[in-house]
């Protein structure tokens, strides 16, 4: 059997009482026996009575280990926190959902895991398929004749097995399809009947071993000769950095290639971190787009080595417009795997003169070993200089004293806020930023933060997130989770007490049509009554710091902050910034 993950002692147990040990098993217990011989090490949960049964053998069969369930108190955050903790280590853990209705609230947050190829187990479940056995009422409207269809456009894989045994091969074939790249998430709905079943003896448990995700496959040889030629004979090559693990070792690989070609290297704050932001050869700040400079760079370039770039072609598109792409591209991505007509986060089609069809980590090594090293040094454009931050709080004043209160601090970035400069900070370590969530569905950030805390519990990094106002309101239940729990964070909101990305587009909006710019905080401010943030996050038992409404009061209190995030606590500071931006969005 194996063991539960090495860090799930350090998280708060609720211990329940020892149950008696029997010969009786129910549908359930197979259940909870695979996910346990999966290696799952938790269960983000709402709890709900179409699991009942899963509940009980997670508490009195397993005695709520391995998986341990980590209560939540709305669905978005029990499939936020997952797809967190799948950013920090690669790996799965579960989220579990009570029937359509707990599925439809968890769709964004479904739909982020999808967008972000972030690999999630959820289990969900049904009332009784057979509907002689439904309660009056309540039964019916939580039972829907095809629940998977309900997000069936944005997961790998859906089923609803219809007996113990086939649940224990669906678990075994979603683990291995979610874990697969593409990964993603995948969805299991357990029939209550099914579930609380009288089995009698435990059937006997199939060896998930022989059922594991498959080696990462590598690209073709002669694709990666070409590949090689191409970036060899190079005058002005240019390296998109995108989708990659949190690995050290493909981190330094990638590193050692930039430095091999010589090539500027550019990166998306969209992201997780996948290259150094201050070393020589790192073309520009991490941004949603790419700045003045990269773009003339990118114009000059004869060859683009994309690395699963997020929108390439949206991406070439802002450097050479409308005429056509003069650099010859290779495309390092197996991302196609998931395209499908359901949505359109494939972006536009690229033009690609060499396709590797394979996850970045598994070509850079080979493309390090097979091409020749270039002696000219790329001419990278000067940063601009950044501003000196004002006598007020903004972002960068914020990015100036969060840089001070971080210099001796391991910290995981797991969210900036919309108008972030990527400049204000710098990532040296493939866990310094994981990244934004994948389908820009606000409300995703503090679960997502949770998440990483859990993952990154007893480790010595700790993670920071800053969020706009909106996004820690619309999820800012999590924070409950995190105090029961005892999952250290810092949440840090950049409170300018608006929808203000949606106030700069009513403002264009009303001036393209030559009426009143004035007008566009109407149905947009968070203000009037302002919300009191720290004391919200006090309530449920955390550290409310703030607000935080001058600029001599900003390094203090992230210092506090922090300090308390070391000694394990969970906190939320409000700093009540400017409106504006520091860059486009």
């Amino acid at each position: 059997m194996n063991s539960p993950d090495t860090a799930s002692h350090l998280i708060v147990h609720d211990k329940p009482v020892a149950s008696r040990p029997g010969e009786t098993f129910w549908g359930s217990d197979p259940v909870a026996m695979m996910l346990r011989e999966l290696g799952i090490p938790y269960i983000a949960l709402v709890p709900g009575s179409s699991y009942r049964g899963l509940h009980d053998s997670i508490v009195n069969l397993l005695g709520n280990r391995a998986p341990q369930m980590v209560l939540c108190v709305h669905e978005e955050t029990a499939v936020g926190i997952a797809h967190g903790y799948a950013k920090v280590t690669d790996k799965m853990m579960a989220s579990g959902l009570h029937a359509n209705i707990g599925l439809m609230r968890a769709s964004m947050s479904i739909y982020n895991a999808w967008c972000d190829r972030a690999p999630i187990l959820i289990m969900g479940a049904t009332g009784p398929v057979d509907s002689t056995k439904r309660r009056p009422w309540i039964d019916w409207i939580h039972t829907s004749t095809d629940q998977g269809g309900i997000i069936r456009n944005f997961t790998k894989w859906d089923n609803q097995p219809g007996s113990p045994v086939a649940a224990v091969e669906s678990l075994l074939r979603a683990s291995q399809i979610a874990q697969t790249a593409p990964k993603g998430p995948v969805y299991i709905s357990l029939d209550v009947a099914m579930q609380e079943e009288n089995l009698g003896p435990m059937p006997a448990l199939p060896d998930p071993s022989r059922n594991v995700p498959p080696v990462p496959p590598r690209p073709a040889a002669e694709l990666v000769a070409a590949a090689a030629r191409l970036l060899s004979e190079a005058k002005a090559p240019v390296i998109f950095a995108g989708r990659c693990s949190r690995s050290e070792a493909a981190w330094n690989a990638r590193i050692a290639l930039a430095e091999k070609l010589n090539a500027p290297v550019c990166t998306n704050i969209k992201l997780a971190a996948a290259f150094p932001t201050d070393h020589p050869l790192h073309a520009a700040a991490p941004g949603a787009y790419l700045t003045d400079e990269a773009r003339a760079m990118v114009r000059e370039a004869d060859v683009v080595l994309s690395l699963d770039y997020l929108d390439l072609a949206g991406t070439l598109k802002q450097a050479f417009g409308d005429k056509p792409v003069s650099a010859k591209v290779i495309q390092v991505s197996c991302d196609a795997h998931s395209h499908r007509g359901g949505g359109a986060d494939h972006f536009g089609l690229p033009p690609m003169d060499v396709y590797l069809m394979c996850e970045s980590d598994a070509a850079v090594p080979l493309l390090l070993d097979a091409v020749s090293a270039r002696a000219t040094p790329p001419k990278i454009p000067a940063a601009p200089a950044l501003p000196a931050p004002p006598n007020a709080v903004s972002l960068r004043g914020v990015g100036v004293a969060l840089e001070q209160a971080t210099k001796s601090v391991d910290v995981c970035y797991t969210r900036f806020p919309l108008g972030w400069n990527g400049a204000y900070t710098h990532f040296r370590h493939p866990l310094d930023y994981i990244g934004h969530d994948g389908g820009a569905g606000v409300g995703s950030g503090p679960a997502m933060t949770v998440g990483a805390g859990l993952a990154l519990k007893g480790s010595g990094r700790i993670p920071i997130a800053l969020m706009g106002d909106g996004d820690f309101l619309m999820g800012n239940t999590a924070i409950w989770t995190a105090a029961h729990y005892q999952i250290p964070c810092l949440m840090v909101v950049c409170n300018n007490r608006s929808f203000y990305n949606d106030e700069r587009h009513q403002g264009r909006m009303a001036a393209n049509r030559g009426r009143p710019e004035e007008n566009r905080w109407i149905g947009q401010r968070i203000d009037d009554p302002p919300v009191d943030i720290a004391q919200m996050t006090r309530s449920q038992g955390a550290l409310g710091i703030g607000p935080i409404e001058k600029s001599e009061d900003i390094l203090p209190a992230l210092q506090q902050g922090i300090a308390a995030v070391r000694a394990g606590a969970a906190c939320v500071i409000d700093m009540r910034v400017l409106p504006g931006y520091d860059t486009r969005a």
